[in-house]
């Protein structure tokens, strides 16, 4: 696999990229947050218990305000499984979905241990992070998909009936390799889709998301964004339901004032496509992050998977800045999601400064071992 692009990197261009990759991560861990309080209940009842605005502030849930689910844990082990990519490279190893497997295997380990196993030195820092030792809602197709050390791939995927927004929150990190054109892009989140959720609405709808941030990392609009995933996905055997749902997304931006009856209609059954076009057009009609996020997650679906995949739009759109600060200040493993942010924007900057096949900083192996 070929990244066929070359990136300069300036002062400028590497603070906004950090910008957006922050935003990003951010963006969609306050998402999966504001909508994790709600993920369980239906639009009637979310109203019921919140007025008729619906919910419009962080509400407990896990136990706490602020309380991020696994689609934020697996969207980190993906940045993680990224950057190590990118240190493996320099021994000849290069075969990103192995890679992002691995990482997810470690992410699967979380999931039924008590802690992290200090006798794996290959670990890395954030399989060390205790508090991601805690099952937050994992999709059933994630555990299943990660439950052995087979890889699922696009010629035998795993879980092939699964077609929930499982994989769409966690793809993401992948839309942030701007260096990449963006049919690289597409096929490495559909490759890692795949490994967890095998129906083809599932797996095109991640890539078809990824190929989204990415066009928004560097620097385009969310409608250019958009249309371009809809080429790139279009010509993908079994890719009416997705492209059709985000047709549907693009046409709703101008049918009118938004309103939650537009987004149930959007959101449909719930499924991948529902969930990605629920996300693209709350992004789309949003008035800021806020009123973004509280149409993405005031509906029957699943708020947390609608909520964090909104929040990384914006956030990839609009910067970290742009985040509301008070829900920022709540949200569970901040000083995780900000260390991963900047070590994933050091790399994609400064990587042969960190390390090549000859040389590397001892400090930046032990983080992201090679093995």
């Amino acid at each position: 696999m070929s990244t066929a692009a070359t990136v300069v990197w300036g002062r400028v261009e590497q603070q906004d990229f950090r910008s957006r990759v922050r935003g990003a991560l951010l963006g969609g861990a306050v998402g999966d947050a504001f909508g994790a309080g709600v993920a369980a209940l239906s639009l009637e009842r979310i109203r019921d218990a919140h007025g008729p605005e619906g919910v419009v502030d962080l509400v407990p849930a896990h136990g706490r305000r602020g309380a991020v689910t696994a689609a934020t844990q697996l969207t980190l082990f993906t940045v993680d499984g990224l950057i190590r990519a990118q240190v493996r490279r320099d021994t000849g190893a290069w075969h990103p979905p192995t890679d992002i497997h691995r990482a997810y295997l470690r992410w699967a380990a979380t999931q039924h241990h008590w802690g992290p196993d200090e006798r794996r030195a290959d670990n890395g820092w954030l399989a060390r992070e205790e508090w991601l030792y805690t099952r937050r809602d994992p999709p059933r197709a994630s555990l299943l998909g990660l439950g052995d050390e087979r890889m699922g791939t696009l010629e035998s995927p795993k879980n092939p009936e699964a077609r929930d927004a499982g994989a769409l929150a966690r793809s993401a990190p992948f839309g942030l390799l701007v260096g990449w054109e963006p049919q690289l892009v597409c096929q490495l989140a559909l490759e890692c889709a795949a490994q967890t959720h095998g129906h083809p609405t599932a797996f095109l709808s991640a890539g078809a998301f990824a190929v989204i941030v990415h066009g928004l990392a560097r620097g385009g609009t969310l409608e250019d964004s958009a249309r371009r995933a809809l080429a790139l996905i279009g010509a993908r055997p079994g890719h009416q339901p997705v492209t059709d749902a985000l047709t549907d997304a693009l046409d709703a931006v101008r049918q009118g004032v938004p309103d939650a009856d537009r987004v149930a209609r959007l959101g449909g059954e719930g499924h991948s496509e529902n969930a990605l076009a629920v996300a693209v057009y709350s992004a789309l009609v949003s008035e800021d992050i806020r009123h973004g996020l509280r149409l993405a997650v005031n509906h029957d679906g699943p708020s947390q998977l609608t909520g964090a995949a909104t929040g990384t739009l914006l956030g990839a759109l609009h910067g970290e800045t742009a985040l509301p600060p008070a829900w920022l200040a709540e949200l569970e493993g901040r000083s995780t999601l900000l260390e991963l942010a900047d070590d994933f924007a050091m790399e994609m900057t400064q990587g042969p400064a960190l390390h090549s096949p000859t040389a590397a900083a001892p400090g930046w192996l032990a983080r992201y071992p090679r093995g």
